[in-house]
């Protein structure tokens, strides 16, 4: 774990491992600059709606390779369950010393102050009532995703900057479905009331960090953002909350995501069986 970043808490949410889309090679650079004393996985890990077999590389492989060597380096690791991954709130309750599958966390810092998180689909409207049009949207924008990626391709090849017609589409489908159920309004409204001092989601693939003000007071709205467009994530150094985006982080590239040489399977799940062992 040398030359990590040493982080009180990291908040992840949104990779959609198993999907197209997913950002694995850069998440496995990012997972390896940091040494938080607690990891949240917040949701949506990996994409049970949207997953395909042929598209679980061994690099999607690697990430959950990642995450169990910061579990056997003493890392606290919780698993908040999303809806892309709701299969998995059946195992809810599992815990061991170092880990454990949960719906919601309330988490106190260590500057005494409380955070509420979970991923935030139960306050999507849309989930709540209309949960066959949100899997809808999901295949189309994984379809968006490829038209994404061949676009970028050419437009590389003509010299020009990266393309996102899926951020932008994602951006005016989810402006949409905040301005219905005012999805940020709702959930700071909830967390003011309830005492807390942050609330902390994912789901609606927006990195932010805001102080809100609502009938109960002022409390601190988070969200993680995602690994599909933005490849975001929160962290928490002690004293302050912060956005970590891996496109602005120069460092990250000096080594390109595609030059990362990855372990055979066999290699890959001996490792995984040693550091299981240990924690």
């Amino acid at each position: 774990m040398n030359n990590r970043r040493t982080l009180e808490v990291v908040v992840l949410s949104d990779t959609h491992l198993g999907t197209y889309g997913c950002r694995s090679k850069e998440l496995i650079q990012y997972l390896r600059s940091i040494h938080p004393e607690t990891l949240i996985l917040n949701g949506d890990i990996i994409d049970i709606w949207q997953f395909n077999k042929r598209l679980w590389s061994r690099s999607h492989t690697v990430v959950i390779k990642e995450i169990i060597s910061l579990l056997s380096a003493g890392t606290h690791v919780f698993y908040i369950t999303g809806n892309h991954d709701e299969m998995i709130r059946r195992y809810t309750g599992f815990k061991t010393d170092t880990f454990a599958i949960v719906n919601k966390l309330v988490w106190t810092l260590s500057n005494g102050q409380k955070a509420w998180i979970f991923h935030g689909d139960v306050f999507d409207i849309m989930m709540e009532h209309s949960k066959w049009l949100t899997r809808m949207g999901a295949v189309g924008y994984d379809i968006l995703i490829y038209i994404n990626s061949f676009a970028n391709m050419v437009s590389k090849w003509l010299g020009k900057g990266h393309i996102s017609f899926s951020a932008k589409v994602k951006d005016k489908v989810k402006s949409a479905v905040k301005y219905i159920n005012k999805f940020e309004n709702i959930v700071a409204e909830t967390g003011a009331k309830n005492g807390f001092d942050y609330v902390i989601c994912g789901h609606i693939h927006k990195p932010e960090i805001s102080k809100m003000s609502t009938e109960n007071g002022e409390i601190t709205y988070l969200n993680s953002g995602d690994w599909i467009e933005n490849l975001t994530a929160l962290e928490f150094d002690g004293k302050d909350w912060n956005i970590y985006h891996y496109k602005d982080n120069p460092g990250m590239h000096e080594v390109s995501a595609e030059m990362i040489v990855f372990p055979s399977y066999q290699e890959i799940f001996a490792s995984l069986k040693k550091e299981i062992i240990t924690f």
